[in-house]
């Protein structure tokens, strides 16, 4: 006769592994579907509500408002999110939002291409600057962006005589029509943002740069142990960071026809919110791209809510922003301990 001498701990230890192996629970699952898709849950009751709630909400032009309006933020925020995943934050992109509208206004008198390809090669080369920095410097990315910010901010004043000078853009250029020419009834900025999210998302969940991104964010001593390439791909997100703020002024100044100087103050912390309320975490190796592109649309809608109401002050959109925001920071905080718990 055998006598079984686990003690209950051993016994629960057993059956707590024994559960882990069968897969995550009911609870753990629900618990992601929460982070991942609470943002969408939101954005169609907020949609819904506000459809019922004015009868201009669902309009074309102001649909169509929203949507472009959207596209420049949203572009923004798909370069934010790599660099979020990875554990990091930029606070130099709305600075180069506005440098690169101002550069490409400028150059839209070389024609398109120059239009175009300067704010990609100046915002992409200070992007590349932070990412050395962070990477190969071991410098503090939070220091880095914003000394990037500061800078970028700096010569854009320089290339407009301190604010004075606006370059404006030809209407008849192809490069507007960038801006404002519409396919199938939608905003060409639109369609390009869109085409970029399905790039961006492709990049990030089915390549190996993609499980780099993640792994650096997940535990960066241990990506380096796998052979993960971590100073390269820090190096690369900021690159495409940088890259997308670019484009994004560049899209910008072509819907506007002009290099507006004022434009981008607070772009960075819009991007940001958008990224986190999307799901993915600050702390870095969980976010999908599809949640920064809901993130942008949920904040789009808030802010035409308020618009709608009229009676309300503009200022209200940073109030409803900045508090819906902490609200799912303390969500996701609340979600991932849960899961670790479970």
């Amino acid at each position: 006769m055998t006598i079984d001498t686990k003690s209950p701990a051993d016994a629960m230890s057993h059956s707590v592994q024994e559960e882990r192996a069968a897969g995550p629970s009911r609870a753990e699952r629900l618990s992601a579907l929460a982070q991942q898709h609470g943002a969408l849950v939101t954005l169609i009751v907020a949609v819904l509500v506000a459809s019922l709630s004015f009868d201009t909400f669902l309009t074309g032009d102001n649909l169509q408002n929203m949507a472009v309006s959207s596209a420049f933020l949203a572009v923004v925020a798909l370069g934010m999110t790599f660099v979020i995943v990875t554990g990091g934050i930029d606070l130099s992109v709305g600075s180069l939002f506005a440098l690169g509208g101002v550069l490409a206004a400028w150059g839209s008198r070389y024609g398109t291409a120059v239009a175009l390809l300067l704010p990609l090669a100046v915002c992409g080369l200070i992007g590349l600057v932070n990412g050395l920095l962070i990477a190969r410097a071991r410098l503090a990315p939070f220091i880095v962006t914003l000394a990037a910010m500061l800078a970028a901010r700096g010569i854009l004043l320089s290339v407009t005589d301190e604010g004075s000078t606006t370059y404006l853009v030809d209407k008849d250029s192809f490069f507007a029509t960038l801006g404002q020419g519409k396919v199938l009834g939608v905003g060409a900025p639109v369609w390009i943002t869109v085409a970029l999210f399905v790039a961006g998302a492709v990049v990030l969940r089915r390549t190996r740069f993609g499980q780099y991104v993640y792994a650096v964010g997940g535990n960066e001593d241990a990506a380096a142990l796998m052979g993960a390439p971590v100073a390269r791909t820090k190096i690369a997100v900021y690159t495409v960071s940088g890259l997308c703020a670019g484009l994004a002024g560049a899209l910008n100044a072509a819907w506007l026809v002009s290099g507006v100087t004022i434009l981008g103050s607070g772009m960075e912390l819009e991007a940001i919110s958008a990224v986190v309320i999307g799901g993915t975490l600050l702390t870095g190796g969980f976010g999908f791209i599809s949640g920064s592109l809901v993130g942008v649309l949920l904040l789009k809608v808030i802010q035409n809510v308020i618009n709608q109401i009229g009676s309300l002050d503009s200022a209200y959109q940073q109030v409803v922003s900045g508090a819906f925001l902490a609200v799912v920071v303390i969500a996701q905080t609340w979600l991932g301990r849960r899961r670790r718990v479970l």
